[in-house]
């Protein structure tokens, strides 16, 4: 019998097993939506859950203990400042798990691991630059219709 089994050893050293969690925390963090095998996206999601709600109270403490497991600033950051205010009025249940199907390889069941809600994405700056010439043609475009209304 299984009893009492708290997690999933992942066929891995204790060592082995933390370093994954962490890294695909941070990449979960990263990219919002990471595609990988059901156990380990189990793993994942409990941590990912925890460290949201440690996130959403955003002090010295709570940055701390997150900070032990994501070790880039920048993801930290995003974490508490976009992607935490956005579950402030969830109770949990911040991520959702998508079946793929299996793997081709070995038939292991893959699944897409993602958040529920979605941070806004940056513009980039080819689409600013579209942007403004598009505002710029439709400016010289008023204002040449307006001479040639003026003109007649």
């Amino acid at each position: 019998m299984k009893h009492k089994i708290g997690f999933n050893a992942l066929s891995r050293r204790s060592g082995q097993r933390k370093a994954l969690k962490r890294n695909m925390v941070t990449s979960l963090f990263r990219y919002e939506r990471i595609e990988t095998t059901k156990a380990k996206a189990h793993e994942v999601a409990r941590m990912a859950e925890k460290m949201i709600t440690r996130a959403k109270k955003d002090s010295v403490h709570a940055r701390r203990i997150v900070t032990r497991d994501i070790t880039d600033d920048g993801i930290v950051a995003k974490l508490f400042t976009q992607i935490a205010p956005l579950f402030a009025d969830r109770n949990g249940g911040y991520t959702r798990i998508l079946k793929t199907g299996n793997r081709l390889g070995d038939a292991a069941e893959m699944v897409i691991l993602e958040l529920v809600a979605k941070t806004e994405k940056p513009k980039k700056k080819a689409d600013d630059k579209k942007e403004a010439k598009k505002s710029t043609k439709d400016k010289e475009e008023k204002a040449s219709k307006e001479t040639a209304a003026k003109a007649e």
